[in-house]
């Protein structure tokens, strides 16, 4: 039996979420919730970017929704310049009885040792009282420091340090509050932006390094982060805006989980609007980005993960990356046990077999 789904926003990865549900078998689309009137009202296939209408029409009513009870709401709204609204939407609807696939926040993708009391708890208590359950995954944070290195892992004598590093060429990354506000490009060196301001890394990806340690069965002692941004040597422009000379166009972080003075599980960025930017650096294995995994141990690995599309570039990719991997994870939250689910819990996730076209 199919699973009744509602998708919550379709921005960046929300319509490619919903063009997911459209197509897949195992799937019924009951609604789609947006947040302005502009989309309110309009054919989820259109909102979707499809050719044709599938019949369910769009609702800026959060209540309407919530009340028609589908089996799990598919949760992209954005996040980032929200964070309290977006935690109370989730809030409400695993209370409800709604079980929730999300691709953020992305601190619930494994948000023990990382989330303070007042933020865990409410989601915990909904959960109980909804009886139902919250996954949150995506590409990074998600399958590519988690489900891929963890295979990896699954194979070693020995394990002294496993690392996943995101090298990405974000130029063009369409989502100008995301590259600016948040990340700071285009802004002076000596205004720190909100991804960098004090704790905010290892809030953002200290869920990472924390699973792969309770992966390989390690204890951590901390979690530290380091970050370094390089000035534009000339000025250019990128897809969402123009990058004055001297302001932020280069970014490098690592989050690491540390065993005394040691880093055992590392998260670490490389992230240029240029690819002649910070030679350096690493550099990807290819031109535009690829996801890197390092064991080091016995046996050693290095494996290199590279996102295409034949219908955009590699951003466009790892966007419906993200999507379908909340998407196709559907049916087994619905079926998880009730709480906050990470990649630990839950089974491997395929997608369904469908026909092309």
């Amino acid at each position: 039996m199919s699973c009744r789904v509602v998708q919550w926003g379709t921005g960046n990865v929300g319509r490619h979420a919903l063009a997911g549900i459209i197509a897949s078998p195992n799937l019924e689309l009951t609604g789609v919730w947006v947040s302005g009137p502009d989309k309110a009202g309009r054919d989820a296939g259109i909102l979707a970017g499809l050719d044709h209408p599938v019949g369910v029409i769009a609702t800026d009513d959060a209540a309407a929704v919530i009340a028609a009870k589908p089996d799990c709401v598919v949760y992209c709204s954005m996040t980032d310049n929200r964070l309290m609204e977006a935690i109370e939407d989730l809030r409400r609807l695993l209370a409800a009885g709604i079980n929730v696939v999300a691709c953020a926040p992305v601190f619930f993708q494994y948000p023990y040792g990382v989330l303070p009391a007042e933020l865990l708890t409410p989601i915990e208590e909904a959960a109980r009282e909804g009886n139902s359950s919250l996954w949150v995954n995506g590409i990074d944070p998600g399958f590519a420091n988690d489900l891929l290195p963890l295979a990896l892992a699954g194979t070693c004598l020995r394990i002294d340090e496993l690392r996943c590093v995101e090298i990405v060429d974000y130029a063009s990354y369409d989502n100008r509050a995301v590259m600016f506000d948040i990340m700071g490009f285009g802004k002076p060196l000596d205004e720190v932006p909100m991804l960098l301001q004090p704790g905010v890394l290892s809030l953002a990806w200290g869920g990472t390094v924390r699973q792969l340690a309770a992966g390989i069965g390690v204890t951590l002692d901390s979690v530290t982060e380091v970050y370094e941004r390089i000035p534009a040597p000339e000025s250019f422009d990128i897809v969402t805006g123009h990058i004055a000379e001297g302001t932020a166009a280069a970014l490098r972080f690592e989050v690491r989980g540390m065993v005394g003075e040691e880093p055992v599980t590392v998260l670490e960025h490389v992230t240029r609007l240029r690819p002649d930017l910070c030679p350096q650096w690493r550099q990807p294995a290819h031109p535009e980005g690829s996801y890197r995994i390092e064991i080091t141990g016995d046996p050693c690995y290095a494996m290199d993960v590279v996102t295409s599309s034949p219908r955009g570039d590699h951003n466009f990719a790892t966007l419906l990356a993200t999507a379908m991997r909340i998407v196709n994870a559907v049916p087994a939250v619905v079926a998880a046990e009730p709480g906050i689910r990470t990649a630990l819990d839950l089974p491997l996730i395929t997608a369904p077999a469908t026909r092309r076209g």
